[in-house]
């Protein structure tokens, strides 16, 4: 999946979650200097080009997400995920049971130097439950430790 940036007028908060929502990897609010929007830009090139030399897919029953082509597949469905929720599972899966906290989630996957909130998180793991769970209210592969953060059950 390709990255998709959004370069808005509007910067208020719900207006950010909303364009998150929808699946933005990163949104910029004007005025912008473009020197910040190439290192944006380079910063999400490099994490859709960091690949392990594990093996490319992995299997979780009827859950398969193939590392090299960035591709998920439920019960044999392809599930379209927006890159930032393909690395978010990706991470997850990596490491079951591991819990990580928003907080590391955010500076592993968005980088350090991101500025948005860590309810980015939320935001990014809920749709992505809404896009691979059959009950999202009740997950069976993205879980939450309360108070704590996220982990992948296997």
């Amino acid at each position: 999946t390709d990255p998709i940036i959004m370069l808005r007028a509007k910067g208020d908060d719900m207006d950010k979650i909303l364009g998150l929502e929808y699946g933005a990897d990163d949104y910029i609010t004007k005025p912008f200097n473009i020197l910040e929007v190439k290192a944006r830009i380079k910063a999400i090139m490099r994490r859709m080009q960091k690949r392990e030399a594990a093996p490319s897919v992995m299997v979780f029953e009827d859950l398969k997400i193939n590392e090299e082509y960035r591709r998920v597949l439920v019960k044999d469905r392809e599930i379209n995920l927006t890159s930032r929720e393909f690395e978010v599972l990706e991470l997850l899966a990596s490491a079951p049971g591991k819990v990580y906290s928003r907080e590391e989630l955010l500076k592993t996957i968005w980088g350090e130097d991101y500025p948005g909130d860590v309810r980015t998180v939320d935001v990014h793991v809920r749709r992505l439950r809404e896009k691979l769970e059959r009950n999202p209210s009740e997950p069976r592969y993205v879980r939450t430790k309360w108070g704590t953060g996220y982990y992948f059950q296997a």
